[in-house]
């Protein structure tokens, strides 16, 4: 049976094919599908969770691996960054059970704040990688990834990116793995037998200390060696074709190399050109599927070649390795690639800078490629640049706008400001820097902030210092900050958004929300509970919908000393929504722009001089008609407003 499955869909059916014991996560473009394809598909075979963050989602897995269970982590590039501490002991003291921590790379970076290359961080913490390149190798290198693991005992990486998560291909679906672990071994009796892996050393428990984690670093590095080896015969790792020439390539860069060369002696598989076609030379191809890198499989491919271009994402680190060997046995081979500037050294790929790439290197000509059945693409125009909103009636917006609007000058109501730095955190409030409303100045990561802020505040303590974070991303790692400022008796004003969802990754849910993974209702754990009892010197939880009440909370934070918070509660409408809709009477409006030039809200445009609603976009959060001083905004209909369709 074959189903048109998405690439997460795929790990998601291949870890349950590969017996699956626990799963955990935290939700990131563009890793999140995976585990909601597993919470679709559980029959009760096994536990599932939403984690508060990557650290908790990895610790909590690997507690599940000591007893022999199969555990799944979830994570895109950057929460790696927040598991790595546990990840790095974790190898040393090894696992049971098989155990796979999936990492969705984001070349581009496309919704990351950094370009990152997980395959580097396998080298750095001496761990295996699996690469997949289409989303039927990932369906079936998952169920690898974990009998890999559970033969060596100690936890893989599975390192898909952007294209493989979220391309689509026809994948067979296979009977569940022969060597699925249908029981547990038990901690108990894991502690009592020992061992990290059949063959290793023994201990009595996985508690690392010094001593171990010095006995364990030649065992790791014997077992990287011994799997360099291995690899090499692995099939995901294959040479293709003949030749001078070759090309080494890995992930989804192995599919755009695959297109770009199509043709007779062009293509490592020979496929059918049209009679007479002209054909490039014959060339090798290496593809890398499996790390740590297979160098036996690599200097068969190096074996007669003269030179060779490295296609990869995001970093040279296949390059790196062909240079090492090449410089290491002497062998005259040219590596071309990121280094050499052949191949863009930031950035995403894509099919079209591969092929001219390939072009290029196999010295075909631009009037070839007629002939090779390649075909130039239509001169098209090009698309608008339409920067990211906040949604129509996003309850953020409401929340920058009470706060811009409470550190206006109070003697002269003008725009001039109130001293006042706003600090921003990850999550769709990020969208707050854009104008009009112009309310996030800085940006790092998860959590930070708040803490930033609070540096902020010691380096210009004349200064508001505000700080934005979201629900989601309070439990990720901003409750340490307001315990930090709090300790440190910092003067910051921070701004809780509950919007009762976790927005940007697409509404999963969170502690607050009394919904879990395992489709269970849960306690509802309270922000406002959790921040009392951290010891603010003053705490408010206001609608932001309600905008004089709003705009007067934060003007009450303002001459307070200490940690001051706001906790402004209102849903997202992808939750909740207003079924009124907002409409102009276009007499009393004077055409002022004030609901536009002020809020910015994409439901709301100028025209003909006067303000128009979309009431496709409209979710009636009132907003608009709260700030028009000529009450020109009301629920009703009127002939100035966009129909609905």
């Amino acid at each position: 049976m074959k189903q048109l499955l998405m690439g997460n869909e795929a790990i998601a059916l291949g870890a349950i094919r590969a017996g699956i014991g626990f799963a955990s996560g935290y939700p990131g473009t563009p890793s999140t599908e995976i585990l909601e394809t597993l919470a679709k598909n559980n029959d009760g075979s096994f536990y599932i969770e939403w984690s508060v963050n990557e650290k908790c989602a990895l610790e909590t897995a690997a507690g599940a691996a000591f007893t022999g269970v199969r555990a799944l982590v979830t994570m895109k590039q950057v929460g790696l960054n927040a598991a790595s501490d546990p990840l790095m002991s974790l190898n040393y003291v090894g696992v049971k059970g098989g155990m796979v921590v999936v990492v969705a790379d984001d070349p581009g970076p496309i919704s990351s704040q950094t370009e990152q290359d997980t395959r580097h961080f396998g080298i750095y913490a001496k761990l295996a990688v699996f690469d997949p390149s289409s989303p039927e190798e990932a369906y079936k290198m998952i169920a690898d990834a974990f009998e890999l693991s559970e033969r060596i005992g100690r936890p893989v990486l599975f390192r898909p990116t952007t294209r493989i998560c979220h391309g689509r291909a026809s994948v067979e679906i296979l009977q569940k793995s022969e060597t699925r672990r249908l029981v547990k071994i038990g901690f108990l009796t894991n502690r009592d037998t020992g061992g990290i892996a059949d063959g290793g050393t023994s201990h009595p428990s996985r508690v690392i200390f010094p001593r171990l984690a010095f006995q364990q670093k030649s065992v790791i590095e014997s077992t990287l060696k011994q799997l360099s080896n291995e690899l090499s015969e692995y099939p995901a790792n294959a040479i293709e074709g003949n030749g001078k020439l070759g090309i080494a390539c890995g992930g989804v860069s192995y599919a755009y190399v695959k297109e770009a060369c199509r043709g007779e002696h062009c293509s490592p598989d020979n496929n059918s050109v049209p009679a007479g076609a002209h054909c490039a030379p014959l060339h090798k191809l290496l593809k890398i599927s499996a790390y740590p890198f297979p160098q036996k499989k690599a200097l068969e491919f190096l074996d007669g070649l003269e030179k060779v271009l490295v296609i990869e994402e995001l970093d040279p680190v296949i390059e790196r390795e062909l240079v090492y060997l090449c410089g290491f046995h002497h062998l005259d081979v040219e590596i071309l690639g990121k280094h050499s500037g052949h191949i863009q050294n930031a950035g995403e790929l894509s099919p079209d800078i591969v092929k001219s790439a390939v072009l290029i290197f196999l010295g075909l000509q631009d009037d070839t490629l007629v002939n090779k059945g390649f075909s130039e693409p239509e001169a098209v125009p090009e698309l608008p640049v339409r920067p990211p909103v906040l949604c129509a009636g996003c309850p953020h917006r409401a929340a920058f706008f009470a706060v811009k609007e409470a550190c206006l000058n109070p003697r002269t109501n003008s725009d001039v400001k109130h001293k006042a730095v706003y600090s921003g955190d990850i999550g769709c409030y990020t969208l707050g820097n854009a104008k009009p409303l112009e309310m996030v100045d800085t940006c790092l990561c998860m959590g930070a902030g708040i803490t930033i802020a609070q540096g902020l505040h010691r380096a210009e303590p004349d200064t508001y210092h505000f700080s934005f974070i979201g629900d989601s991303t309070f439990f990720h790692s901003g409750i340490t900050g307001i315990i930090n400022a709090v300790y440190n008796q910092t003067d910051i004003i921070v701004v809780i958004l509950d919007n009762s969802t976790t927005a940007m990754t697409g509404g999963q849910p969170h502690p607050s929300t009394g919904r879990t993974l395992m489709n269970t209702d849960s306690p509802k754990v309270s922000i406002y509970d959790i921040v009392k009892a951290c010891g603010v010197s003053k705490l408010i939880r206001c609608n932001p919908f309600e905008v004089d009440k709003a705009i007067n909370a934060v003007k009450s934070m303002l001459d307070e000393k200490g940690v001051r918070v706001i906790l402004f509660e209102a849903p997202c409408i992808a939750v909740s929504k207003n079924s009124d809709k907002y409409t102009v009477n276009s007499e009393k409006c004077t055409g002022c722009g004030i609901c536009v030039r002020k809020l910015g809200c994409p439901a709301v445009t100028l025209a003909d001089k006067k303000a128009l609603i979309d009431a496709d976009s409209c979710t009636g959060c009132g907003v608009c008609a709260n700030i028009c001083k000529f009450n020109a905004i009301n629920v009703g209909d009127d002939v100035h407003s966009v129909p609905s369709i």
